[in-house]
Formats: C-alpha cells, structure tokens, sequence
C-alpha cells in the first residue's frame, strides 16, 4: 500500500499541463492491469453487512431561478391519450436494501446478461429469464487484488454501460477519500463474469470531492462528468474528463484527459451512444446541463490522445427551451408520500442520467429528461423530457413536461429511444396516497410532436419511506437492448415495506409492439 501512494504522488506532480489557453490536463494512469474472472474474485470479496448510513450528502449543483414569462412549460398530461403501446418483457425484484442510501440505482443490457449495480453492491442477471448468475457481489470486487484505494473503498456512486461496438461491459466508480481515485474496469469479453482490464487515475486537483460522477461511450473515449467540491463542501466546477478508449479495451497503457468548467455550470452529463451506427467520424462527444430556466447549456468535447494540446472543451452553446419552474428550491425533500413518510429528494437541480445519443443516418438526436415544477394542477412534481437534433449546432426538435392530471408526483426519470425513433420515459410516482412506485410512458416516432402516452405501472410501491434523510434516486437508469435495439430495460427504486434505509428496487423490460 505505501508503494502504492507513493506512484499516486508521483502521478500528481508528474501531471502535465498543455496549452494554457485549452486548460488541458493528462494525466497517466496510477496503474493497470487485469484480472482474475470476476466470478473467481467475487468468492474472495465478501458483501460487507452495511449500518445504515446515507451514502454521502447530497451537495447542490448552481441553479439560476430566473423570472417565468408566459407559459411555464408545454404541458403533456398522463391519462388524456391511449395507453401506451408496448408489450411486457421481464418485470422482477432487483438488488434490496444493502444498509445504504440511497441506492444510486443503475443498470445495463449487453449480449445475454442485465448488470444491476447499487451504491455498494450488485448483481448479473440471465437477460431472458432473469433469474441472478451471480451476485450480490460487493462493489469494489472487480478491483480485488489490485491495490490502492479502488480495491479497498468501496464508496458508491456507481455506473455500468455495456460498449455496444466492442461487445464490452464498462463498470467504475469514484473513491470518495483522499487520494480521490477513478477507478475503471472493462471486461475482456462480453461475459460480464469473466475477466476485466481495470485501471486507476489520480483526481486533480487532490481537494476536489469528485461527487456524483456520470459516464458515457462514445466512439474515441469513454466521458466522465463530475461535480468537483473544494474539500468536499465548496462547488468548483465540474470537471470532464475523456479515458483514451482504444488502450483500455486493449489493456494497454492509457490516459486520461480532464478540462474544468466554472463554478456557473454543474451536473453536466456526457452524451451515451446508442445503436449500431456510430457518430459521424470525428464528432466530437457532447456534454449538456441546464444552469437557468430558460435554456439548457451544450459543450463539445475534442479529444486528442497522441496530441493533447490539440484537445479542446468548448461552450456552452445556449439552446433556448420552454420556460420551467425548478421545484424543491428552498429544501431538498419536497416529493410527498403517504402518512408516516418523509418527503423524498427531487433532484430537480440537474438534468437526469442519461444524455441518450442515437444516429439515424439522415439525423442525430439526443434525448435528456429532469424533474420540474408542474405547469398546471395539485401535483408537486412533474417530468420535463427534450428531444434535440444536430448535436454539432443542437436545436430542439421536441419538449413537454409529462405531468399528472391529478395529485401525483412524476420524478426522478431516465429516457431513451429505440432503433425507430421510439422513446420510452421511466419514472418514480407518488402523492399522499400512493407510496412509492415505478412507472414508465412513451411515444411512438409517428406520435405528435410534444407528446406522450398514457404511462403503464411496471410495480406499485406497498411502504413508505421513513427517516432516511429524504434521499432518493440518486438516479435511475434507463437502456436499449443491443440484440434487437427495441427492448428498454429500466431499473429504480421504490418502497415494498415502510421503514428505514428499507428500499427495494425493479428491472423491467418492454418494448413498443412494431419494433422488430
């Protein structure tokens, strides 16, 4: 372990700076290697009993709440169009309650297998029939044996893809002690089981609390966002940062290279590529947030791994958008439940995971989704979703906010869109009546500009949450089959039985009736 923390050191004041006027920073990598077979290194990592314990305080992104002019938003309401039009796939349990909260829900298909990861565990599920391969698994287990904080923390905030192109599965999460460390594994096959290639790069500036990281593929780089806290408590920016893509499926030496953002812009998110078409050759990846009511913010980011001074991060392009109300500005928990629960986190401070990318040939679209305030009614919280075109010079081509016609409150969603244009939009649902539960909705491509379907149920909540700190989500996670590009999968959570640190979470699969 000193050996270790000595290379980390040495990797801090051997970072190289590029040009001045980029800001580019690249760094080498702590180490690399690869493992074992993951189900042989499961066996030697046991799951930790966890006391109940919030995972890590939520720390708020910068927002401006600017003056409402006209309409506060185009309002899609649930229940005045036909039911949605898909066909059920598999609808089962996920991962329960490991003594963390709040779970940080997150979720991927790939060839044969489902990966459902939590805060600090997860499990491989049989794709068809749904039945668990292996698991629980504790989270820091692909990084068993390798030393240095990733194999020894094991602090959450996860994310697992599935590299469509390569056949890959993608698994990292940040440590959340000094030395911050980004930690990343990437399988050497298309069994999520099997062996990884694993990797760790060094946080820079060492002060910066690399809080709510997000992750996205692209065709040169694998794109982390985070929120940077100056020693955990002060915002200063988010940071983006590119890991040379090519090296880490080939288990070579890699790089990783970072740009910051002002204290004015966070929660970025990195856009995730779906489908079987990859982006434009050169194109670079897009990083998109909202910072003001009114306009949702665009960057594109350049990456160069042999010249690094020829890499750039540029924006924001401001798009404008339908005016919103942000909701829960004044307390972070403001989602009602039923009797005996704690009003629940919106998240409404930041566009929600993922940024979903799909080229059709004659277009690009991308689609993102984030909770606001209704625009009209009873209910506390609503559903805005976007669908842009033209990611080089993005203009909207679609946006509504899905609201109830009722009391209920829509929040904590995800979004994506299969290979005919497609989109399904899952979601958390709840009001004084109803406890917590999961839904979803969507469109066909033929559908009206604007609009959604009348949501389906995929589980109703049978408890209330209760004093866990108003946490929930923090995310949810919302994917496409690789093997038809027509089946969504999502997983979040929601409440089985009340009590505390007592969640439950859902994996389902649908898919619209003429996708084929």
């Amino acid at each position: 372990m000193k050996q270790f923390s000595s290379v980390l050191l040495a990797v801090c004041f051997l970072m190289t700076w590029a040009q001045a006027e980029n800001h580019v920073r690249v760094y080498s990598e702590i180490k690399h290697d690869v493992s074992a077979p993951l189900r042989d290194m499961a066996k030697t990592v046991p799951v930790q009993k966890q006391f109940n314990r919030e995972s890590d305080v939520r720390r708020i992104v910068p927002t401006t709440q600017l003056p409402q002019s006209g309409s506060p938003a185009v309002a899609d309401v649930n229940g005045l169009r036909p039911a949605v039009g898909t066909t059920a796939g598999l609808n089962f349990d996920g991962q329960a309650a490991d003594g963390v909260a709040p779970p940080d829900t997150t979720g991927a298909v790939g060839a044969t297998q489902y990966v459902q990861w939590v805060n600090s565990e997860y499990n491989v599920y049989d794709k068809t029939t749904g039945t668990k391969t292996l698991g629980p698994i504790q989270g820091n287990a692909p990084w068993a044996g390798f030393g240095g904080s990733c194999q020894t923390r094991n602090d959450g905030d996860p994310i697992v893809l599935y590299d469509k192109a390569a056949g890959r599965w993608f698994l990292a999460q940040n440590t959340f002690a000094t030395p911050y460390t980004i930690c990343i594994a990437v399988s050497t096959s298309s069994d999520a089981t099997g062996s990884y290639n694993r990797y760790a790069f060094a946080v820079s500036p060492t002060t910066n609390f690399p809080d709510y990281p997000k992750w996205g593929v692209w065709s040169d780089a694998y794109y982390q966002s985070f929120n940077a806290f100056k020693n955990g408590s002060t915002f200063n920016g988010s940071e983006v940062c590119a890991a040379d893509r090519a090296n880490i499926l080939a288990g070579n030496t890699a790089t990783l290279q970072c740009f910051s953002t002002s204290t004015t812009y966070g929660g970025l998110l990195p856009a995730d590529l779906d489908g079987t078409t990859a982006p434009p050759s050169g194109e670079p990846e897009t990083y998109a947030d909202w910072s003001d009511t009114t306009h949702i913010n665009f960057w594109k980011f350049h990456v160069d791994f042999v010249t690094p001074s020829n890499s750039t991060f540029t924006g924001p392009t401001q798009v404008s958008v339908n005016s919103f109300t942000q909701i829960c500005t004044t307390t972070r928990g403001c989602v009602p439940q039923p009797s005996g629960g704690e009003k629940l986190d919106s998240l409404g401070d930041r566009l929600m995971y993922r940024l979903a990318y799909r080229n059709f040939g004659d277009h690009e679209s991308l689609v993102a989704s984030h909770t606001v305030k209704p625009a009209s009614g009873t209910a506390k919280a609503a559903v805005r979703w976007y669908e842009f075109r033209n990611p080089t010079s993005p203009t909207v081509f679609q946006q509504s906010t899905f609201q109830d016609s009722g009391t209920k409150s829509y929040w904590m969603p995800s979004i994506a869109m299969d290979k005919q244009g497609n989109m399904a939009l899952g979601f958390s649902v709840s009001n004084s009546s109803t406890d917590p539960s999961v839904w979803y909705t969507g469109r066909l491509s033929t559908d009206a500009l604007n609009t959604m379907e009348t949501s389906n149920i995929l589980v109703t909540g049978t408890g209330v949450q209760k004093s866990t700190s108003n946490r929930w989500g923090d995310y949810s996670t919302m994917q496409v089959d690789p093997s038809d590009d027509c089946t969504f999968w999502f997983t979040t959570e929601y409440i089985k039985t009340t009590g505390s640190f007592n969640w439950s979470t859902r994996i389902g699969s649908f898919k619209f009736t003429g996708c084929i």
